[in-house]
Parts: C-alpha cells; sequence; structure tokens
C-alpha cells in the first residue's frame, strides 16, 4: 500500500466530526491493505509506530526535510524498514548514519507524506482516529460483530495482531496481561445494574478511591441498587464469570 494512500485517509479522517464517517473511511483503507500490511496501517493511523523507540529527535528529523518528492512512491513496508534500521542502529557514527536514513526516506516522500512522518515520528498526530474507533473500523473491515473485535483485543492487546489473525483464536493466557476493556455508559444505576444474576459488582469512589460498603452500594442476586438516591455512584464494576474467563464491562 502506497503511503500516500494512508496519508489521504488521515487527512479525511482529521477533517471530519462524525464518529461513523470516520470508521467508514478507515475501514474502507484497512480493506486495501495486505495481511502483512494491515498491522502497520493501524499503527500509523492510530499515531505509533511497530519499533518502540528509533532514538532521533525533533532537530533530526527537521534536517531530513532538504527534499520533497514530486510524486508519491513510497510503500508503508518502505517505512517500516527504515525505522527498523534507524532503531537497530548504535554505537559511534550512529547519529549520522540515523540522520542519513532519514534523509534518504524523507527524499522519497511527497510534501504531505513529510507532514504526516514528521508528526507520526514525534507523537504529534492527531487525527481522531482512537482505538475505540478503530476496533470498530477493524470489525467493518472484516465484517465481523464488533463485540467479538473487542473481546479478540482484550485478550490479545493488540489490535494489529486480531486484524489479521482468527478472531476465535485469542484466549487468555499465562503472563499475557488482559487489556482493560471499556464499558457503555448507562442512564441511571438501574440500568446499570441490570446483569446477569452471575455477576460480582464493586463500586469505588473516584475521589477516595475506597471500595464500595453497605452505604454506597447494595448487592443482590441481579441488581446492584443505590442505598441512597441523592448521592452518586462514581463507578461501577461488573465482572462477569463465565467458563473460566472474565469479561470487565
Amino acid at each position: 500500500m502506497l503511503l500516500n494512500v494512508l496519508v489521504t485517509t488521515s487527512n479525511q479522517v482529521a477533517a471530519t466530526s462524525g464518529r461513523l464517517a470516520k470508521i467508514t473511511m478507515l475501514a474502507d483503507l484497512l480493506k486495501q491493505a495486505s495481511p502483512d500490511e494491515i498491522e502497520l496501517a493501524i499503527a500509523y493511523l492510530s499515531g505509533t509506530i511497530r519499533q518502540s523507540k528509533i532514538g532521533v529527535g525533533w532537530a533530526t528529523l527537521q534536517k531530513a526535510k532538504t527534499h520533497v518528492a514530486t510524486s508519491a512512491s513510497l510503500q508503508l513496508r518502505d517505512v517500516d524498514e527504515t525505522l527498523e534500521k534507524i532503531a537497530t542502529i548504535s554505537g559511534k557514527g550512529s547519529a549520522g548514519e540515523k540522520q542519513r536514513l532519514l534523509g534518504d526516506l524523507f527524499s522519497q516522500a511527497t510534501a504531505e507524506e513529510q507532514d504526516f512522518l514528521f508528526r507520526l515520528l514525534t507523537g504529534e498526530l492527531r487525527q481522531g482516529a482512537l482505538e475505540g474507533i478503530m476496533v470498530e473500523a477493524v470489525a467493518r473491515a472484516r465484517d465481523l460483530p464488533a463485540r467479538d473485535v473487542r473481546r479478540a483485543v482484550m485478550l490479545a492487546g493488540d489490535l494489529g495482531a486480531v486484524a489479521k489473525g482468527e478472531i476465535g483464536s485469542f484466549k487468555i493466557e499465562l503472563f499475557r496481561p488482559i487489556k482493560p476493556m471499556l464499558a457503555k455508559t448507562a442512564n441511571d444505576v438501574d440500568e446499570a445494574g441490570t446483569v446477569p444474576a452471575n455477576a460480582v459488582f464493586a463500586a469505588v469512589d473516584l475521589f477516595t478511591g475506597a471500595k464500595g460498603s453497605k452505604r454506597t452500594i447494595v448487592v443482590n442476586e441481579h441488581k446492584a441498587v443505590h442505598a441512597n438516591r441523592h448521592q452518586h455512584i462514581k463507578l461501577v464494576i461488573v465482572v462477569e464469570i463465565n467458563k473460566g474467563e472474565c469479561h470487565r464491562g
């Protein structure tokens, strides 16, 4: 996939306020990515790179912008391969070699692509493609239920891996942390408390950090009911226990 295609979508997403419109744009792009590109596409659209760090700063990136390409030719793999080389360089003369590699990369990029790469590598790429939207886009691109994709991401901890893997293959594994999964909001306490009977409730006061007592929350088989309707439950965490797996909602 050409980097220019991704940059165009990124700019369109940044200029769009509607959540559904963003999801549609991102899903259409992900459908075009090959299996070995989709992880890179998701990472770059989310404002991250595959490498943990590459050891270059603002000044080095600024110096790399010496030549602008007149036509788009950079592939996503070209960017990743260059960043991988830069990340592995160390020792005497490494600064100069990193500068050379970055200069070569930027010289192949158009003005729009250079701006995108600069913001990507400085952590300033803000386009509204948050993880929640990316999860929905992956679900739509793969024609899968969003709930299944969210669950797989929670277990895998990596949206890129889920995007190209078998959705049902992700399980709880020893020594692999389960990623927190955001809950849906409820209109009132009654709605929030309507969950299966095998659920366990906990309430946490966001100001004090204290776990809820009988004054704060009453737990029965089916509902968590606030003892005093004139007070507020700051946060309710529901953990559903089913076949040895835990879901946080």
